[in-house]
């Protein structure tokens, strides 16, 4: 990268009084606890920053990677030559009737809990997922039955590339699991709208708190992990099940293990670099694929991103 482009992005991300941090090692920014350094963290606080930011990573040719809270992501060992802009500081949520509308930096969970607290009924699958509602837009996040197509009403998007603001429609969205057309159209999610239904608060609270229960029992939250790896072939195939029938679990390369709890997740238990993590991968995907015939595929995103075999 070179680094006089750095620098006067750096200037004027300073200038414009947006946050940023030069080197930033990435692993400081990721579930997973994995990452080299960035040429430049970027830290938007709203929507303007966020958008003055692409114009200005623009101007001096900086490629830029979008990570929200860096919970659904690898990032690789050597870092990143470019920028990786971080969302959380766009966090604001709101309610007016029975639509509750996000920033694309607010939690999932912490959009379960509004919704929870006005009475609103629909995120509750939501609850206790990491990743940020631009996130869970880009990639229908889901759990328990529910996912985001199921109540996304509509929202907006900037396109980094023009610097258009962009409103987005559902019928637009191609919605299908773990899918949507942002990556297609090359837009990034700024704020997101849900439809939901009154309910009682009481009977929310009871679904969130046995979903969040059903996590800890099942998922090593005591370990950095990005979620669960691998996408469901099928609705009804389960890679979990298969990797656990298939004797991988435990199964380590450097600090990255199957884990023993949940089949499906990959942790990090000390140490693991992104390399470890890719290795593993692969050793469960040619498994899967030499016993099941199934090579399931990442749901976790590497960065850069690198495509699957």
């Amino acid at each position: 990268m070179d680094e006089k482009k750095t620098e006067r992005a750096a200037q004027k991300l300073a200038a414009a009084k947006t946050a940023f941090k030069r080197e930033a090692m990435l692993s400081g920014y990721s579930s997973f606890k994995i990452g080299g350094p960035a040429d430049l963290a970027v830290f938007p606080a709203d929507a303007g920053e966020l958008k003055n930011a692409f114009r200005i990573l623009k101007e001096e040719g900086i490629p830029l990677f979008i990570a929200g809270r860096g919970s659904n992501l690898l990032f690789d060992d050597a870092g990143f030559r470019g920028a990786v802009v971080f969302t959380t500081g766009i966090d604001r949520c709101s309610v007016s009737g029975t639509r509750l509308t996000a920033g694309c930096g607010c939690t999932m969970t912490a959009a379960a809990r509004r919704a929870r607290d006005s009475g609103l009924s629909g995120l509750e699958f939501a609850y206790g997922i990491p990743g940020t509602v631009g996130g869970g837009v880009f990639m229908n996040a889901g759990a328990y039955g529910g996912q985001i197509s199921d109540v996304f009403a509509g929202g907006t998007a900037i396109n980094p590339v023009s610097g258009e603001t962009v409103a987005l429609e559902k019928e637009d969205m191609d919605f299908s699991y773990r899918h949507s057309s942002l990556a297609r159209r090359g837009l990034v999610v700024v704020e997101a709208v849900f439809e939901l239904q009154r309910g009682d608060r009481r009977e929310i609270a009871a679904r969130m708190n046995d979903f969040q229960s059903r996590r800890k029992e099942k998922q090593p939250l005591e370990y950095p992990s990005a979620g669960s790896v691998f996408k469901r072939p099928a609705p009804d195939v389960y890679v979990g099940k298969m990797i656990d029938d298939a004797g991988l679990k435990g199964t380590r390369v450097g600090g990255a293990e199957v884990s023993e709890k949940h089949a499906g997740f990959i942790v990090n238990r000390g140490g693991a670099t992104s390399r470890d993590v890719r290795e593993l991968i692969g050793i469960v995907q040619d498994r899967l694929e030499s016993e099941f015939g199934i090579r399931p595929e990442c749901e976790i995103l590497t960065v850069p991103e690198i495509p699957e075999k």
